[in-house]
């Protein structure tokens, strides 16, 4: 039996609660891939990762790590909140240390990732921000599966946006509600959207309104509604926000700032987590957030376990 540093991450969230749980076993890299299961299957989080020493990068040590990610039933290729919970836990261990230029760099099955380290006004509160490719849009979609998109938005007002199917690194439709009222009102068609999920390769539906209030403190709204295999509401979506940064920067510039946004995620199902979106000069989106650190602790786990 072996132990190990364990932390629990709350990511994307400024109070207690209100974002998503991460699993971190710090230097966890000498467990076996079993005992990595089986120890992610026991979480019953959405994810697990277990961080090591990165390989040879060409980037300085100390500013690089390597990063294992596991669901419950599966290793994970990238996700988002992941990324950004794990290097946080690291920053606070004193296990890493950002770059000249801000910046540190994970390790993972998707290569050599950058994650930007800045901090706001205030110093003690920090958002880290993880590098996303642009998304593409996949052209004749909606037309093509026009009436599965029909059933998966009944009972929403949609808004001046025509529905998009958008790729980057997943595939999701964004779909835009007549208002932030509309869209925290409305209940999901979970039968259309998971038919809609499957028929389109999609995750399912993110969507989406511009604030109705300028003095929010946001100046978007999300509802990232996941279709298939098992339908539920995502209570803070890096992955879903940043295809729709990318989209939203190239048809509807005039309603965000230049320099990024801040999106409101998570209240219709209990949380309330705020995602912190910009555009990098590479037509790239950064995504990021704060975390907290929820449980501090170790683990003992078989190091071999089934």
């Amino acid at each position: 039996m072996a132990r190990f540093d364990f932390v629990q991450m709350d990511v994307f969230s400024r109070e207690p609660g209100m974002g998503n749980a991460l699993a971190v076993v710090l230097r966890g890299h000498t467990l076996s891939d079993r005992a990595m299961q089986s120890l992610a299957r026991w979480m019953r989080l959405p994810e697990t990762t277990f961080t090591g020493p990165a390989g040879d990068t060409g980037k300085a040590p100390a500013s690089c790590y390597a990063i294992r990610m596991f669901a419950p039933d599966k290793e994970v290729l990238f996700a988002g909140h992941p990324s950004v919970g794990t290097a946080a836990a690291l920053l606070d261990a004193d296990l890493l240390t950002p770059d000249a230029d801000g910046l540190v760099w994970q390790q993972g099955l998707a290569g050599l990732l950058p994650l930007r380290v800045e901090h706001l006004q205030d110093p003690n509160q920090r958002v880290i921000s993880l590098r996303n490719p642009p998304a593409n849009e996949i052209e004749g979609a909606a037309v093509t599966h026009r009436d599965q998109l029909t059933a998966a938005t009944t009972g929403l007002a949609l808004g001046a946006m025509a529905p998009v199917l958008a790729e980057g690194g997943r595939r999701w439709w964004l779909v835009q509600a007549a208002s932030e009222a509309v869209l925290r009102q409305w209940s999901p068609a979970w039968d259309g959207i998971g038919e809609l999920a499957v028929a389109s390769g999609s995750m399912g539906i993110c969507a989406f309104a511009f604030a109705d209030d300028a003095d929010s403190g946001y100046q978007v709204v999300t509802r990232a509604l996941v279709g298939h295999p098992q339908p539920f509401e995502d209570a803070a979506s890096g992955a879903a926000n940043a295809i729709l940064a990318s989209i939203l920067f190239r048809h509807a510039a005039e309603h965000l700032p230049a320099t990024g946004y801040i999106v409101s995620q998570g209240r219709e199902i209990g949380y309330d987590a705020q995602l912190y979106l910009s555009p990098g000069a590479d037509g790239a989106i950064w995504s990021g957030g704060q975390t907290r650190t929820a449980i501090r602790g170790s683990i003992d786990w078989d190091a071999a376990a089934p």
